[in-house]
């Protein structure tokens, strides 16, 4: 277990003595806290991982998904997206005994005490390490904006607001339909 005190930088060593479950993700060298997530977000992210994994058993895809897992990107950051999506040509290299580089596709779900660090710190670590799609769902004004890496940097590839949807790039043929996603 990690020791109470403060350093000023914290590594992956540091954060793997954490208790399993430890409220915490390793951004930029800082342990970062979050408390439990409330009931909404929670069952936007049943929602839609059920959505995407009856679209992948459907289309007979297959990849690693996963919800706030430990995805290790380097030695400062370690980030527990909401969802995750690994195509299966790269699940062998990737999927370990934690998550050890960029998956294909990360959602993350905006709420109060999380919405800075998704919308920047996440998000540059994100782009840096080659996510390839990145979406932001927030709950309080049902949009969703989809970000796609071109040339290593991200872009507003489209937002969308209730009753609206948007397509997947990385997952072709998926569709984030809002009206399914925010009951």
């Amino acid at each position: 277990m990690l020791a109470v005190e403060k350093k000023k930088k914290y590594t992956v060593a540091d954060y793997m003595l954490l208790e399993e479950g430890a409220p915490f993700q390793l951004i930029n060298y800082d342990l970062v806290m979050s408390p439990a997530a409330n009931p909404v977000h929670q069952a936007i992210v049943a929602r839609l991982s059920q959505l995407i994994l009856n679209f992948l058993e459907l289309k007979n895809i297959g990849g690693y998904t996963a919800g706030t897992v430990d995805v290790v990107f380097d030695e400062g950051n370690v980030l527990q997206p909401d969802f995750l999506y690994i195509a299966p040509e790269r699940e062998a290299d990737i999927v370990k005994n934690k998550i050890e580089g960029a998956p294909d596709l990360a959602i993350e779900i905006l709420s109060p005490s999380n919405a800075y660090y998704d919308l920047r710190q996440k998000k540059d670590v994100y782009e840096k390490y080659g996510v390839r799609e990145y979406v932001i769902i927030d709950p309080i004004v049902q949009t969703i904006e989809l970000y796609a890496l071109m040339d290593g940097k991200y872009y507003l590839h489209k937002k969308a607001k209730k009753p609206e949807h948007l397509d997947s790039l990385v997952l072709a043929g998926f569709t984030f339909d809002l009206n399914k996603i925010f009951r």
